[in-house]
This record gives C-alpha cells, structure tokens and sequence, in this order.
C-alpha cells in the first residue's frame, strides 16, 4: 500500500509492539502527530519539556524491559532532549529517540529549528540515523530496535527530515529477522574462558562476586543468586546492580565504593578471586586504581561489550557474552564439581569470620534524634511503610545515595536513578515512565530540594495522566552533596550551595491539584508516610521533608583515594 512516512513511523511502532511513547510537539513532527492522532495502537504522552520525555522513556525501558520511545521536534526539541540521551546511554539503556529535522533541501543552510542532530548526539549514542529517502525509513526503524536492545543495549536516535513524513512510498510490513553485516554482537561466553574461570572460583581462598547494571539488563539475577549460592562467596552490587542479589541474602555486604559499605570495599580489595559481572570497574567503585591494583588478586571479567574489558583495571580471565548466557554456562561447571561450600569450608569460614570482623564496623549506623529529621531516617521509614516492595526513583546528590544505601531491594529494576551521567531532575519523570510500564505498583520518588526543581514543571504532566507516585522531598534547604564536599575539602566555604529562596512546595504542588505535606519532626515522618500510601493512594502526594541540613553520606572514599583508606564519619576527617 502507499503510505506517507509519518504513517510508516506509526505502523513501524506498532509492529515493534510500541503500546507508549512520550513526547513534545513541533513543526517539524507534525505530519508524526498527525499520524499518531489517527492511530489506536499506542498511547502518546504529553510531557512538559523534551528532557523528561527523554528520561520518562529511559525509566519505562528500565522497569519493562522493553524499548522506550520518545519524539522530540527539531533544533532545541532535540537539544532539550540531549540531556536525557546521555543519562540513557551511559547507563546502557534501551531506547529509540526519533527527532524531526528541517526538510532535506534545507539541511546544512540554517535553517528556522535546524541543528545537527547526527553530530550533536554521535558521542552520546549507540547509533544514529538521518533518513534521506522515505523508501529508506521502514528499514531504519526496524534497525533502529534491534540495535538498541541487542548487545550493550543503548539509545538509538533517528532524524527524520520533515519532506520524508510528507513523502510516499509503497509499504509492506517487513518479514524476518533483522541481519547486519557491520553488527553481530557476541552472545555466548568462549567456553574455554569460562572453564577457566570456574576453576579460577573453585580454588579461591577468599572469592568476592562484584556485580553491576549489566546483570538487571540481562535479566541475570537469578543465574547470579545460583552462583552465590554454590560458591558461598560474598557479593556486592553496585548502584546500577541493586536488587540483583536480595538485600537481606547473608552473603550480600551492601553497595561498593564512593558510599558503599566499609566490609564491601574492604572485601573487594582483600579477596584472591575477584569476579566482575556486568560491571566495568569506575572510579566511584575502585576509587584511585593504581591502589586498587596493589594487591596481588585474579581477576575475572563477564561483560557484553568488550570495549569495557581491562579498560580500567587489566584482568587475568577476559570472559566476552551476554551475562545470562555466561552465567548459565558457569554455573553448569561449578554444579558439576560437586558441593563447592563444602569442599571450600575451612577457607570460606576464615574469610567469613573476617569479613564479620569488617561488618562489625557498623558503617551505615547514624545518630537519632528527636528533634531533627534524619534523612537516613525517612528512607528507612519508607522502606518499612511501602514492605520494601516500592519502584523508587531518585535524583542525583545525597538522597540518592541514602535511598541506595538504606532502602533494601530485594528484586532487580525497583531501582530507578542516573547512576554514570548523574543527572539531577530525572526523579520525576522517572516516576512517571515507571508509572506507564507498572500502572499498579508503589512508587517513591526520593529527591531534594534543588533537584527536584529542575522538572518540576511535570507535576502538570502526573495530573493530565492521573500518574500518582509519592515524591520525598528531603530538604535541607543545601545542594547537599555541593556542601558536603565543600565542607570537607574546600574549608566551609559554601560558595552558592546554598537555595535561599526555596518556593512553598506544598503551595506549588498543589496549585498543579496535587496533595502537599510539610513534616519536620521526625514523629510525624511515618504518619506521614502511611497516609499518602494509604488514604491518598491515588493521588499525587509530595511531601516536604525539612531534614538536617548538617547530615552528610558516611562512608566516604575520597576522590583520588583507594577503598581502604574510607572515612566513616566526620571524626575521620
């Protein structure tokens, strides 16, 4: 049939299995909306500014596991949307962007709206694509999909010049798999690598399991959780890893690195076998590497994209596959050696006994208080509120790292947050996409006073749609992660970290009709939390948390620093 390509876009959505996108109108896009108007296989949803589209879409791939997709117009709806491309890509998530461009006779002549859209967003994507021709835009989407879901997954981006949605062409849906000469990545693990690892783990004294965001995009936790079972070996995860073992497993030591739990870093850099799956070794993990590589350890490396292999830390066991398929293949060895526990005993006891004396620290132990809201405090409280069964999003700075530390997920993507790009503003359109792929669950938005401003406008957004998570505002009335570092390096000088004209959250809130809460005695921190999960679950429910705005995150590992040298609290200073 003969189709115009805003049609094609359509059709090729649908056939992708598309049931939501989000995004932003423009000329450049409007023969697409129009098409999308005309059309009742997926939702559109209209957000408020281009950058929460972007992330609103990156939260529903992370917690669907499908593709998310947004539409942004040309010149600054692209650049609005390039913000949340890089937050997807540099933590490898799944996504097809698809942007309007100016027409093709204009293209290169500055244009109203015009930028370049493939040289913009090359350093920040997996792929992109500009289509010249419309009998070429079928093909592309459908490559646009595979790539962005196959091997390392991440964000793909087609421009689509306006003349090419107006343009027709002859259209039959596309048959087969998609096959491309250029792209082949590798799925299986090389079975002699793998070999070699297993006998690597079954003859380790002290063995560590290290694992990152690539064991929740390669829906490995349950291969994970087999192996820590047969090996008896300790794990942690990383801020993009969370959930992937149980929180409350005995042989999970918490988070590594920056603010991660002493035993976990101590553990990490005292082990003999160090197995890193679907990690890839930054520096807010292994901290300074020269340190990092002082001890005398073998090291296994599992990941999809071997770009990512000895790139920080040269490894002895380079194992290139997709994690599932890897730890399938490894776990069927170390079953077949027989009880791997039991053989180890003697060597597993010593270094569980020393790992005791580790956890005996109490890194994550903080001071209570009557009078002041602990921010450690309100976390702890939501967990116990929600039974730790809450999709929680969260913004960039401190609360995000106590919601990591104290919020204790037991499932892989409950965990929602900008763990490589640290982008603050993302909570709330977070929650949103979240809210799209999960429509009965619990969500908690944690977040702070400055970052939650920054895509405050999407309230408007949650109210259209009736999205209604419960957004924790921990304000401390600080950019607080700016003022802690300024108070420990910088000498107390607080240069503009201070908001000293914070708006009335509860009156702005609820000026977009949602429900608003102040809370500023820790009494009052539970009451507070039950009711906008209980009374008010289907509404929209921010509450404004006024915390100490002294607390800082402990443990801390310096930048420069290695993970032993931590301080566990301001009396290390």
């Amino acid at each position: 049939m003969e189709l115009n390509g805003a049609d094609i876009v359509v059709r090729c959505l649908a056939e992708e299995g598309v049931q939501h996108i989000f995004g932003y109108p423009g000329g450049a896009v409007l023969y697409i909306y129009d098409a999308i108007y005309k059309q009742k296989d997926f939702q559109h949803i209209l957000v408020r500014h281009e950058q929460a589209a972007v992330h609103a879409a990156d939260a529903y791939s992370r917690t669907s596991q499908k593709v998310g997709v947004c539409l942004v117009t040309s010149g600054p709806g692209l650049t609005n949307a390039v913000t949340g491309i890089a937050t997807a890509y540099m933590d490898s998530i799944p996504m097809v962007i698809i942007s309007g461009q100016v027409s093709t006779k204009a293209i290169g002549e500055d244009a109203f709206q015009e930028c370049d859209t493939v040289g913009i967003t090359r350093p920040c994507v997996k792929h992109n694509f500009l289509v010249r021709d419309v009998k070429d835009l079928a093909d592309t989407m459908r490559k646009a999909f595979f790539i962005a879901k196959t091997g390392r997954p991440g964000p793909v981006l087609v421009d689509i010049p306006k003349d090419v949605s107006m343009d027709t062409c002859k259209y039959s849906p596309p048959k087969g798999e998609v096959k491309m000469r250029s792209y082949a990545p590798v799925v299986k693990g090389h079975h002699g690598q793998i070999k070699k690892a297993a006998q690597l783990l079954l003859n380790a004294s002290r063995p560590m399991i290290y694992t990152g965001g690539g064991v929740v995009l390669s829906n490995a936790a349950p291969e994970l959780r087999e192996l820590v079972q047969l090996t008896g070996a300790p794990c942690t995860n990383t801020l993009m890893g969370l959930g992937s073992l149980n929180a409350d497993s005995e042989q999970y030591l918490g988070m590594p690195g920056m603010h991660g739990t002493y035993e976990a870093n101590m553990a990490m850099q005292n082990c003999d076998v160090l197995i890193a799956i679907g990690a890839r070794f930054d520096d807010r993990v292994i901290g300074n590497p020269k340190h990092f590589a002082q001890v005398n350890r073998k090291i296994i490396h599992i990941d999809v994209d071997p770009s990512s292999i000895s790139k920080r830390v040269k490894v002895d066991i380079p194992i290139v596959g997709n994690v599932k398929d890897v730890l399938l293949d490894l776990n069927e060895i170390v079953r077949e050696a027989g009880d791997v526990r039991k053989k180890n005993e003697k060597n597993l006891k010593a270094w569980w006994e020393q790992i005791k004396v580790w956890q005996d620290k109490q890194c994550l132990k903080y001071e209570p208080s009557n009078e002041l809201i602990r921010p450690q405090f309100v976390v702890e409280k939501l967990w116990e509120v929600t039974g730790g069964n809450a999709f929680v999003t969260s913004d960039v700075g401190q609360h995000q790292m106590w919601a990591a530390q104290y919020y204790r997920f037991n499932e892989p993507r409950r965990w929602v947050n900008s763990g490589g790009l640290g982008t603050m503003g993302v909570g709330l359109p977070y929650a949103m996409g979240v809210q799209m792929a999960n429509p009965d669950a619990q969500i908690a938005v944690i977040t702070g006073d400055g970052s939650i401003q920054m895509n405050i406008q999407e309230l408007g957004t949650c109210k259209q749609y009736h999205f209604t998570p419960k957004v924790l505002c921990l304000n401390n009335r600080y950019l607080g992660m700016v003022r802690q570092w300024q108070e420990i390096d910088y000498g107390g000088r607080y240069s503009e970290s201070y908001m000293e004209s914070l708006p009335d959250f509860v009156k702005l809130v609820e000026s977009y009709g949602h429900i608003g809460m102040r809370i500023d005695k820790p009494a009052d921190v539970e009451p507070a939390l039950k009711e906008a999960y209980g009374k008010y679950k289907d509404r929209l429910v921010f509450i404004d948390f006024i915390t100490d705005p002294a607390e800082n995150v402990w443990p801390m590992v310096k930048a420069g620093k290695g993970l032993t040298e931590m301080l566990l609290g301001s009396e290390d200073l």
